[in-house]
């Protein structure tokens, strides 16, 4: 990869909660992100840019998103928030007023929601917000669906990424998939076949890496920088959870394409070595 190659990383599911707190009394969420955070100020070259996509806090409360702001506060380059169905939108515009990306559309049917369009990496980062208020699952609605549509539109040339925080696909783990995308998904493959610019779909809240063909481009999930789910693909498989080593995804532009790659978080053995 050249030297100049810029990176796009993706950090996700970190489920922050409030100093001195524990996710479900057992993981401690806020130093595996610390981890993650180093982790990512170790990469070379330099992340060019970092993208949470979702489930930034477990409760969607001020003090857990103040918590995280503080995490965060050692990436120095652009970091970009979306939300996940343990968030609470109202509460990331009002933690984060520094991050444009947050600010909601003019128009009044997407106000409600988190829509945004960046660049870096040489690539075009496109966040689709699938968050349904009060609920875990997600969806599509066509107010969302037809501004991705002029938005991809708008650059047809372009390499882009799509990111969401529920996966478009059914991944075989039952008791993610039923608060997965519910509406909207025949829909999107539909769009992203028409723009076929589109290099990759990036997307969070399984807590684990999973590579599907989707819509005419390749679709993704990345782990968690906190716990992971427990792979189990059997029907009827109890929602379970385990400390598997987090990590993170990044996303390089590379001979016209993306290459992603997943980053795991921790030391296992020597840093390097060679034959």
């Amino acid at each position: 990869m050249p030297e100049n190659t810029n990176v796009l990383v993706q950090l996700s599911d970190p489920h922050v909660v409030a100093p001195g707190r524990l996710l479900m009394n057992q993981i401690d969420t806020p130093a595996l992100l610390a981890k993650a955070v180093a982790s990512v100020l170790t990469l070379q070259p330099p992340a060019t840019a970092v993208v949470v996509t979702g489930d930034l806090v477990d409760r969607g409360s001020a003090d857990e998103y103040a918590h995280l702001q503080q995490l965060l506060a050692p990436l120095t380059c652009p970091v970009w928030l979306m939300p996940g169905n343990h968030d609470s939108i109202n509460s990331m515009r009002l933690a984060f007023p520094e991050h444009a990306e947050l600010t909601p559309l003019a128009d009044e049917a997407l106000s409600p929601f988190v829509l945004w369009v960046r660049e870096a990496a040489g690539l075009r980062l496109i966040a689709l917000d699938t968050v349904v208020e009060g609920a875990a699952h997600g969806t599509l609605c066509e107010h969302r669906l037809a501004w991705l549509d002029r938005s991809l539109a708008e650059a047809p040339r372009q390499p882009t990424i799509v990111a969401m925080h529920h996966p478009p696909f059914a991944t075989g783990i039952e008791h993610m998939d039923g608060i997965g995308l519910r509406q909207g998904t025949d829909a999107l493959a539909d769009l992203l076949r028409r723009h076929p610019q589109v290099e990759r779909v990036i997307c969070g809240h399984l807590h684990r890496p999973i590579v599907r063909r989707f819509g005419g481009t390749v679709a993704m999930t990345v782990p968690s920088t906190a716990h992971q789910i427990v792979l189990d693909l059997r029907d009827g498989g109890p929602a379970a959870y385990r400390r598997e080593p987090s990590g993170y995804a990044l996303h390089a532009p590379l001979d016209g394409a993306v290459v992603s790659h997943w980053v795991t978080v921790g030391e296992y053995g020597p840093t390097e070595f060679y034959a």
